[in-house]
């Protein structure tokens, strides 16, 4: 039996919301079935993020979970029209793993994204010689042809770091160690920081080196990403990412959670000049 994909992000996060919204006023899978005259493992499917459903039909459901609230009713829509949309990542589906995928097209939704990071230079901001100098660098590395998918794929994510409708507001925090440790051998480090640097020198693009004197920090579980979106009403999905496997965060308290640590660790990271240096320094001694 095939193994079927994980939903992708937007119909995950409608469907979530539409089942919060009618357990909140105790209507059941079958009163929402007559709604939309299907039957009511079409609503389940639709709630658990398995299928699609049309505007329209969102409309309806609210109408009968006595949703009033413009802002709801235009993100939910919203989401319902942009779920059924063909995002560029989908070209290169038979290489890879859908839970890639859903963090490109959190990528393509976010007007604002803040990550923290702490042994790696961001995927946004990596060169390709870096990204497969730290890919070869995995005993687990795939074969070169699927590599060099993956390396273009990183490339054309950073794409985001250019659009306009929205811009997207980029914030990401590094821990000094990843830009000194010489991935890829001098050159290529070099190459790196001076990519960083540029890249933190952009209106939309903000760079924190936290240093190791800070000693302690909020930051000692581990590397996360927080997804902020344009939408009204729209909370924020957390990433998180170990070796054989990913984990979303998309609880309102949990994710208000990694924004304090992430205001946290700001706080004991360099400002934004101070990490320029830092990583001119950093440049230096190569």
């Amino acid at each position: 039996m095939p193994i079927e994909q994980n939903p992708t992000v937007r119909r995950r996060r409608l469907g979530s919301e539409l089942r919060r919204l009618r357990e909140g006023v105790g209507r059941t899978l079958d009163d929402a079935a007559v709604v939309l005259e299907c039957h009511k493992t079409k609503i389940s499917r639709i709630e658990n993020g398995r299928s699609g459903v049309r505007a329209r039909d969102v409309r309806e459901l609210l109408n009968l979970y006595g949703v009033d609230d413009a802002d709801i009713r235009t993100t939910l829509e919203a989401l319902a029209r942009e779920g059924a949309k063909r995002g560029w990542w989908q070209d290169y589906s038979d290489t890879l793993p859908s839970s890639y995928a859903d963090v490109i097209e959190l990528e393509a939704a976010a007007s604002y994204i803040r990550g923290f990071q702490t042994l790696l230079i961001p995927g946004l901001f990596q060169t390709e010689e870096y990204a497969r100098a730290v890919h070869s660098a995995n005993p687990a590395a795939i074969d070169p042809a699927t590599t060099e998918t993956l390396l273009e794929v990183r490339m054309a994510r950073q794409g985001v770091l250019e659009k306009t409708d929205p811009v997207v507001r980029v914030s990401a925090i590094i821990c000094e160690p990843a830009i000194l440790a010489p991935i890829g051998g001098a050159s290529v480090m070099k190459a790196q920081l001076d990519r960083l640097l540029d890249l933190s020198v952009r209106p939309n693009v903000d760079v924190q080196v936290l240093p190791m004197s800070a000693g302690a920090h909020a930051g000692m579980s581990g590397p996360f990403i927080i997804f902020g979106f344009p939408m009204v009403g729209d909370t924020d999905v957390v990433f998180l990412e170990n070796l054989t496997s990913s984990l979303y965060v998309e609880k309102q308290a949990e994710t208000d959670f990694y924004t304090l640590v992430y205001d946290k660790l700001r706080s004991s990271a360099l400002d934004p000049e101070a990490s320029q240096n830092a990583i001119r320094q950093a440049i230096a001694k190569l």
